[in-house]
C-alpha cells in the first residue's frame, strides 16, 4: 500500500445535489469541491453517507457520484472516502469494488440494519466480505446505532479486527457514547487507527478525549468556524474553542427544534453557499420557507469570535 496521509480534521459528509425534478446533479459537483476548499478550508470529503442520502440512491447513482468527486478533487481534496454500505453483501461488495478501482482514498460501511447482526462475530464477519473485496483500501467502521439500531460497542468490536480486516484503519463514530468512544482511544496507545467523530455539536468534548477530527454535515457550511475551533483547541485556547462550539450548539439547537435533517441540510447549505443542493428524495420531503426564513436569520444573528 502506498504512503497514505492520516485522515484527521474535517470531514465533510457530502449532500447529494439533485434537480428540481429528483434526478442527481452531477454538474454542480465542481462547484462545490472549489466552495469546501476555498470558503471553508475543508480538504477531505465522505461520499454517499447519510448526509449524502446515499441508502436513498440506486448503486448507478452512487458509482456516478463516487466518480465525480473523484474526478473533481484531483489534486484538490485529500481524501475522498466512499461510502459503500448497503442493505446486502452484493451491493456492499460491488461497491467497494468500484471504489477500488477509482481510485478512492478510503472506503466506509455501516451496519445492515434490517436484518442486523446481534454480535461482535457477525458484524465483523460482514464486514470483512466487504473490506476483502478492496484489499489495498483503507476500512473505516460506520458506527451509527441511532439510524442502524446496531448498538455493538465499538471498544470490543477492536479487540482482534486488525487480525480480521487487515485494511482496517478506524471509525466513522456517530454516537453521543463518549466513555465507548474514550476506550477505544485509551486502547489505541500506537495511533495505528483513526477515530472521526460524527456528532458535531459535540466535537469538542471527543476532541478533548483524543479524537482525530469530525466526519459532519455542518462542514459543509460551518468548516471555516470549526477549522477555527479546531486551531484554538490545539493552541490551546479552551475558551475560544469552546466559544466556537457553543455558537455551533446555539444554532443547531434552534434548528432541530424547528425540525432539522437531511432535507433542511441541503436547504441551509443551498443559501450560505449559494449552489443548489435541491430537493431530497422521498420520504423526505423538503424544507419549508417557513425554516429556511428563521434559519437563515438565525445564523446570520451569529457573531462568531474574532470576527469570523
Amino acid at each position: 500500500m502506498t504512503p497514505r496521509k492520516k485522515l484527521k480534521g474535517l470531514v465533510a459528509a457530502t449532500i447529494t445535489p439533485m434537480t428540481p425534478d429528483g434526478k442527481i446533479n452531477l454538474t454542480v459537483i465542481r462547484q462545490y469541491v472549489d466552495y469546501l476548499v476555498n470558503e471553508q478550508n475543508v480538504k477531505n470529503v465522505f461520499v454517499n453517507g447519510t448526509t449524502g442520502e446515499g441508502l436513498s440512491l440506486s448503486i448507478q447513482e452512487r458509482k456516478q457520484l463516487a466518480e465525480e468527486w473523484m474526478c473533481q478533487g484531483k489534486d484538490k481534496l485529500d481524501h475522498v472516502i466512499i461510502h459503500v454500505g448497503a442493505l446486502n453483501l452484493p451491493e456492499c461488495q460491488e461497491l467497494a469494488r468500484h471504489a477500488a478501482a477509482i481510485g478512492a482514498s478510503g472506503i466506509a460501511v455501516i451496519a445492515p440494519f434490517f436484518f442486523k447482526p446481534t454480535n461482535k462475530d457477525e458484524l465483523v464477519a460482514f464486514l470483512q466480505k466487504v473490506a476483502s473485496e478492496a484489499p489495498e483500501v483503507p476500512f473505516y467502521y460506520y458506527h451509527i446505532p441511532p439510524l442502524t439500531g446496531v448498538k455493538i460497542r465499538v471498544e470490543e468490536l477492536l479487540d482482534g479486527i486488525k487480525a480480521q480486516i487487515p485494511t482496517f484503519q478506524g471509525v466513522k463514530f456517530s454516537d453521543t457514547d463518549l466513555l465507548d468512544l474514550a476506550q477505544c482511544i485509551n486502547k489505541n496507545e500506537t495511533g495505528e487507527f483513526e477515530f472521526l467523530y460524527g456528532v458535531d455539536e459535540q466535537l469538542l468534548s471527543a476532541l478533548a478525549i483524543g479524537a482525530d477530527g469530525a466526519v459532519g454535515s455542518t462542514y459543509n457550511y460551518l468548516g471555516r468556524q470549526t477549522n477555527l475551533m479546531l486551531q484554538a483547541f490545539a493552541k490551546p485556547d479552551f475558551a475560544l474553542a469552546q466559544q466556537y462550539q457553543f455558537l455551533t450548539g446555539e444554532f443547531l439547537n434552534f434548528v432541530i427544534k424547528l425540525g432539522f435533517g437531511v432535507a433542511q441540510t441541503k436547504a441551509v447549505m443551498t443559501f450560505v453557499s449559494g449552489i443548489p443542493m435541491g430537493p431530497p428524495r422521498l420520504p423526505l420531503v423538503g424544507a419549508s420557507s417557513e425554516f429556511i426564513v428563521k434559519a437563515k436569520a438565525k445564523l446570520d444573528s451569529i457573531v462568531w469570535p474574532k470576527g469570523d
